[in-house]
């Protein structure tokens, strides 16, 4: 499925599960022929994303409501920023806010999270590349991973199927870090593996992978290991308890990517609504 067909359908199931028969206390309250104006407006500084998935939510709702984009995706706002304005059936509006501000907030505080771990690399001068994880909301994962790109961050695997990551289940069914990487390596594709220790990282090596996962690492280890794998050209993935306080430090021991969980399972919703003005 394309990213708009994802969209469509998660858009129609979100008014399903919150419209369910019908808005009843909007169709007691406000004439058919009603019409508003109201303005999305973001009550903090962020960057913002679902711009174009909040319109879609208006539209599905009433196709005769206008919706009037102030900013695109990917752009960082101040507190008092207008986002939108929405003008049109007064029901309509009114019935879709919820769902429109869900996804708005959701993937703007994505997009914010990430940008905020993106600038405290940058602002050490690394060139780290901040990664997600498959850590994500059943069913809004591609969303997710857009918002994530919103916030300066890269996409790592979108699923188990267009990436070879062997993690520490798979080595222990399997039986060992080399009888791992030699059944994968018969798909002649680019392989990852997770390891913990330097003996893991040296063994890693010793089979030939391409990148190595160092995972929950001390700094002082990470950098060991970073020796190791720069001298024979290994790419090097850090994750594992990251978080704003120690994503620099770990930046700085001089891998190639980090990968941070967070960024899709704890970013918390950007404060927006909607005002009827």
């Amino acid at each position: 499925m394309s990213i708009k067909e994802i969209t469509d359908f998660l858009v129609k199931l979100a008014l399903a599960e919150d419209v369910g028969r019908g808005d009843i206390t909007t169709r007691a309250i406000i004439q058919k022929d009603q019409k508003a104006k109201a303005i999305l407006t973001a009550k903090e500084a962020g960057v913002i994303c679902g711009v174009s998935i909040a319109a879609e939510v208006f539209h599905h709702v009433d196709h005769r409501i206008k919706f009037s984009p102030k900013v695109k995706d990917g752009v960082f706002v101040q507190k008092g920023k207008v986002i939108a304005v929405v003008s049109g059936p007064a029901r309509g509006i009114l019935t879709g806010e919820r769902v429109a501000l869900n996804f708005l907030q959701h993937l703007s505080g994505i997009a914010t999270l990430t940008r905020a771990f993106v600038s405290r690399v940058a602002s050490r001068g690394s060139r780290v590349k901040i990664l997600d994880t498959r850590k994500t909301i059943p069913g809004l994962r591609v969303l997710e991973k857009y918002a994530v790109k919103m916030g300066g961050g890269v996409n790592h695997r979108m699923g188990l199927y267009d990436a070879i990551l062997i993690k520490d289940n798979h080595i222990k069914l399997a039986g060992g870090i080399e009888r791992a990487v030699e059944k994968v390596a018969r798909r002649g594709s680019r392989v990852e593996i997770e390891v913990r220790t330097l003996n893991e990282v040296q063994r890693a090596i010793a089979v030939g992978v391409d990148t190595i996962l160092l995972d929950n690492m001390s700094v002082k280890v990470l950098r060991a290991a970073v020796k190791l794998c720069k001298k024979v050209g290994v790419k090097t993935e850090a994750s594992g308890g990251v978080n704003l306080n120690n994503v620099a430090v770990i930046a700085k021991a001089g891998v190639d990517y980090i990968s941070v969980g967070a960024l899709t399972h704890s970013a918390k919703a950007l404060d927006i609504n909607l005002k009827i003005v």
